[in-house]
């Protein structure tokens, strides 16, 4: 391999690095360089330090690099597989640690979010990813945000070495099915994923225990474990995504699954799909999983309103379970509990709380209403206020149609005839 300079590198390597989602940081642990009688360098806040986002919602505020795309693995559906014929670069802990440093310096990024394809073996792989992050911490006293993508193949002291130098972690669980990632990641095992998760789990549990009891305990992965799941590489249905991510949820305590919709890579196998899947459906899903977490519903619930197990593209999920329970509308906003109002389309958790707090004070009106929340068109059918019952509105054939907008029409190329 021809020798690249550090510019040429980090072009190959930010760019190999897009296809990982799982780049948020809320929960972080509070930092900044005035703690302390020495300081330091960077600061987070308890809050999540990532500012900015791209349309598609990603975080834009990390230095997010691979550490290489070089990789002995051959998952189907990576274009960075052993197989692919693309440029291959590699950082040595150094550079990474430098670059982190310089760039925080020049406020481009707040953090790292640091991944690698896997070379020589998972142990030595992982080696480099904790070196970086002990020298930042250890070294340079670096009080930025630190997130590590860790191996689940590797050595669990390493794992938890890891931990003692990140604010968060994340294990791709790769894809819905054990059967998905035998058939497109043969080296991967499921199994052994999710035992991973469950290691980093109880370890972040106990961490957590012990700072109850003492603040001079150690910390541990403070911002908790994440995953990324890919959709539409493989056959599996919506509900079969849901379901799995719930089970992470309750088994292991995650933080958040992220969802990665399918990209077509050049060369690819012809087991995987010729066209991606529409990007509304990683939306859906992500609706689907903010609804199972925050609102209280359940997979079963959701799945209810599927067609061959795929959420519908045309509304959103808990529109959709709405349209088909009627019978348990409308919901008083002044006498609803909060369950009920969550429950409502276009009422968000923090919508509900400020309605249950203003009508402890005042009968709530539907302007009332329309002045806590964005929009009433969604919610009107839904809802008894002081001065408004939807009468017939809820009964009508062409709801749906009143609720969804049309379509916009397609854009136009510049090049068509």
């Amino acid at each position: 391999m021809a020798k690249l300079s550090r510019l040429e590198k980090l072009e190959i390597l930010a760019d190999a690095a897009k296809y990982d989602a799982s780049c948020a940081s809320s929960g972080a642990q509070k930092r900044n360089s005035r703690d302390g009688a020495k300081g330091g360098i960077g600061s987070t806040t308890a809050i999540g330090i990532c500012h900015s986002y791209a349309p598609d919602g990603r975080c834009i505020s990390l230095l997010k690099i691979l550490m290489t795309n070089m990789c002995m693995f051959e998952c189907t559906y990576c274009i960075n597989r052993s197989s692919s014929n693309v440029r291959r670069a590699a950082f040595t802990v150094d550079e990474v640690v430098d670059l982190t440093l310089d760039f925080y310096k020049r406020n481009y990024i707040e953090g790292l979010f640091l991944s690698s394809g896997i070379i020589r073996s998972p142990d030595y792989t992982m080696e480099q990813i904790v070196e970086v992050a002990r020298r930042l911490r250890e070294d340079h006293d670096f009080r930025g945000y630190i997130h590590l993508k860790t191996i689940p193949e590797g050595d669990p002291d390493l794992i938890a070495q890891a931990g003692r130098y990140a604010d968060r972690l994340s294990i791709n669980i790769e894809l819905p099915s054990d059967a998905g990632i035998r058939d497109l990641a043969p080296e991967k095992d499921g199994g052994r994923i999710r035992r991973t998760m469950g290691d980093l789990g109880k370890r972040i549990s106990t961490a957590k225990a012990e700072r109850k009891e003492s603040r001079k305990a150690p910390v541990f992965a403070p911002a908790g474990q994440s995953t990324q799941m890919i959709v539409g590489a493989d056959d599996s249905s919506d509900e079969t995504v849901l379901n799995t991510s719930a089970q992470l949820y309750g088994r292991f305590g995650l933080r958040r699954v992220y969802y990665s919709a399918f990209s077509p890579i050049p060369d690819a196998s012809r087991t995987l799909p010729a066209q991606p899947p529409p990007l509304m459906r990683e939306h859906r899903l992500y609706q689907s999983d903010w609804l199972l977490r925050f609102y209280g519903f359940s997979v079963g619930e959701i799945a209810a309103t599927m067609q061959d197990g795929r959420l519908p593209l045309d509304m959103d999920p808990k529109l959709a379970w709405a349209m088909q329970r009627r019978d348990l509308f409308p919901v008083d906003v002044n006498r609803a509990p909060r369950e009920s109002l969550l429950r409502v389309p276009g009422l968000g958790a923090r919508v509900v709380d400020r309605l249950i707090a203003a009508r402890r004070h005042q009968r709530l009106a539907l302007a009332d209403v329309g002045r806590l929340c964005q929009s009433l068109r969604k919610i009107r059918p839904f809802i008894v206020a002081a001065d408004w019952r939807p009468t017939a509105l809820l009964d009508r054939a062409d709801l749906k149609q009143r609720l969804i907008p049309p379509p916009r029409p397609a854009q136009l190329s510049l090049f068509e005839a």
